[in-house]
């Protein structure tokens, strides 16, 4: 378990600012604390080396930790990792060695401890979990840190074990799939409706505060009174929950009604709280209402939550028919200048609102839309933290009763996606994560430009969008149509071979009418019924035709490929060639390996015996009678005579 601790009293805080300013050693056995920022949050993380019997080896660790935080600049998250990391290598080294006070980074004994807690730290956790292998890799690259510094010892036998192959794996981890087209569709829907009602809630709100006036000289229980102090910042939240009276049932109807649930009954220990809470949601956007913007960014541009909701008013560039936004994305530490263009001429910002037909028929996707719109219900908060200038999402916070305006919190308790899909009626498939939405995008794109990688993965490298944004359903049944389409089409060109007309039908082949009626042209089956089209062991509907050949070319093939061919048409006349032609096939057959007689004659061969079985015996004996008295002879090119076993 991790040794994150927080605590909330200001003697524990005060101690813990003191401690960064001691200075550090392996001398010192005192708390090793650093200072994060979390949603524009102090955060205060904390080793202890004296918790450990391994102190020396605690403290060692710890000291190289909170350099490579103060460097790097490490996020919350990934600073509770090296936490974390250090308190489970330690915690082990106390229960693997009964002298783990002498335990330290200079010690060649703290190598084998070290492999075995690698090779079983995977046993602790769930199969395919990835935090053992990050606990793992967190160490190493503390020892590494080490060893980057000359000055401070370290076993040399550990420092290349650091730098070696981990011996924990890193488990699996599953990729997400994206929303469906249906979910997408009812996700960007809902995304405008909830923009709309918070357009048209502020919009009554600060109308209503408009009419208000100092509760002082109005009434502390009159939600206009109370709207235009709080808009004007000339009360605090407090003042208003001291003037409350202290039953809810006291309270004015217009007040007790923000806090009716949907039992008609009220919290009553939270009554004050929530009250306010719903008068600062007249005036501004809610943690929840921002969860719409963020949907229609990420939908509208492809890009990452972080990039849409990381940019502030000076990263906009309005065009005229469209809007230029500088986007980071600082996993990749990359800064990007985007132009994204409006599909028709952008609407007049007096002319906002989207029709319910835009809604119905298709939402609007117009970057520029959404991003006047978002300016305009920050717009107030904005001006009430102009510290909080590299991004759009902010809002204002109750903490206690004390009242707060920064940025966004995402994660927030109660405000997540998922809540914020619960309050729009959104059921999706699946996990409710805004990535999905995210690799949506990427898949339309990638549909759109034919499969074109290069284009799909314009915000990242090709590398990333093959390993994680192309295993998608959506991609993955793409592909497989793409497939079986191909696999079909070269499927019926191998199998689509002659036109066999029975010796039941014979007459057909002597009415030019008939021939014309099985799918022939006139002058076809004219040349059918007169032979002037017999190519030797069929007739040939259009020799100028032929799939082995140029279009417009005579086919240079006949009669060799004759059976494989679409165009042939083989009457009962031809039985005696056919019986030729397949004698020589059997003496090719002989003389070539199976493999290379299948790639060559292996379709002709199948279709030949084919044709042949559909002929009776007596009509075979007939035909050898024809071939014994020299009547029937087969001309075959010279190259027929010769096979190339390559």
């Amino acid at each position: 378990m991790a040794r994150v601790k927080w605590r909330r009293s200001a003697e524990w805080t005060a101690f813990l600012r003191q401690a960064l300013g001691v200075p550090g050693g392996d001398g010192r056995l005192g708390v090793r604390v650093v200072a994060v920022n979390e949603q524009g949050r102090e955060r205060l993380h904390y080793v202890d080396p004296a918790d450990y019997r391994c102190s020396r080896l605690a403290a060692q660790l710890a000291d190289e930790w909170v350099e490579y935080v103060a460097v790097t600049g490490l996020s919350a998250s990934a600073s509770r990792d090296y936490v974390r990391a250090v308190d489970l290598v330690c915690s082990a080294m106390d229960g693997a060695c009964e002298e783990a006070a002498s335990l330290s980074l200079e010690s060649a004994d703290l190598l084998p401890l070290l492999a075995r807690w690698e090779r079983t730290l995977p046993a602790s956790y769930q199969e395919g979990s990835r935090q053992a292998g990050v606990a793992a890799s967190c160490v190493r690259v503390l020892i590494v840190r080490r060893e980057d510094h000359s000055e401070r010892g370290l076993d040399e036998s550990l420092a290349r074990f650091a730098r070696g192959r981990c011996l924990t794996p890193w488990g699996d981890s599953s990729e997400r799939d994206e929303f469906s087209r249906a979910d997408k569709r009812a996700l960007v829907k809902a995304a405008w409706q909830e923009v709309q009602a918070l357009e048209k809630r502020l919009a009554d709100g600060w109308s209503l505060a408009a009419q208000g006036r100092h509760p002082d000289e109005g009434d502390w229980l009159h939600v206009p009174d109370l709207l235009w102090g709080l808009s004007r910042g000339v009360i605090e939240p407090r003042q208003i929950g001291d003037a409350l009276p202290p039953l809810t049932a006291q309270w004015p109807d217009a007040l007790r009604e923000m806090v009716l649930r949907a039992d008609g009954t009220v919290a009553k220990r939270r009554a004050r709280r929530d009250v306010i809470l719903r008068l600062l949601a007249r005036l501004y956007p809610t943690n929840l209402d921002l969860h719409s913007f963020r949907v229609l960014l990420v939908d509208a541009t492809g890009h990452a939550s972080e990039e849409v909701t990381g940019f502030g008013a000076q990263d906009i560039e309005f065009l005229p028919k469209g809007v230029r936004l500088t986007l980071v994305k600082d996993r990749a530490s990359r800064v990007r200048h985007r132009a994204f263009r409006d599909a028709s001429e952008p609407r007049n910002a007096d002319q906002g609102e989207v029709s319910a037909s835009e809604l119905l028929d298709g939402p609007r996707r117009e970057v520029s839309a959404i991003v006047r719109r978002l300016l305009a219900v920050t717009e107030k908060v904005r001006e009430r933290c102009p510290e909080v200038s590299d991004t759009l999402f902010v809002r204002p916070s109750l903490v206690y009763y004390d009242l707060r305006f920064g940025r966004w919190n995402s994660n927030m308790q109660g405000q997540r996606f998922t809540d914020w899909l619960h309050t729009a009626g959104v059921t999706v498939d699946g996990e409710a994560h805004i990535g999905r939405l995210r690799k949506s995008t990427k898949v339309e794109k990638a549909i759109v430009s034919g499969g074109r990688i290069s284009v799909a993965a314009d915000d990242h490298l090709e590398e990333t969008f093959a390993g994680h944004y192309a295993q998608g359903t959506t991609l993955r049944i793409l592909s497989g149509k793409v497939i079986n389409t191909a696999q079909d089409h070269w499927f019926q060109q191998a199998v689509e071979g002659p036109t066999l007309i029975s010796s039941d039908a014979v007459e057909i082949t002597e009415d030019s009418e008939r021939l014309q009626a099985l799918g022939l042209d006139r002058e076809q089956a004219d040349g059918i019924v007169q032979g002037e089209l017999d190519m030797g062991v069929s007739h040939c509907k259009n020799p100028w035709d032929s799939p082995f050949s140029p279009p417009g070319e005579l086919c240079a093939v006949a009669p060799l490929r004759c059976l494989e061919c679409r165009n042939a048409w083989l009457l009962p006349s031809h039985l005696p060639q056919l019986m030729l032609f397949a004698e020589h096939l059997e003496t090719v057959r002989q003389r070539l390996d199976p493999k290379t007689f299948t790639r060559l004659w292996g379709q002709s061969y199948t279709n030949l015996r084919a044709a042949m079985d559909e002929r009776t015996e007596e009509e075979k004996a007939l035909a050898r009678k024809h071939i014994t008295a020299g009547e029937v002879s087969l001309d075959l090119p010279l190259a027929a005579h010769v096979e190339f076993d390559t």
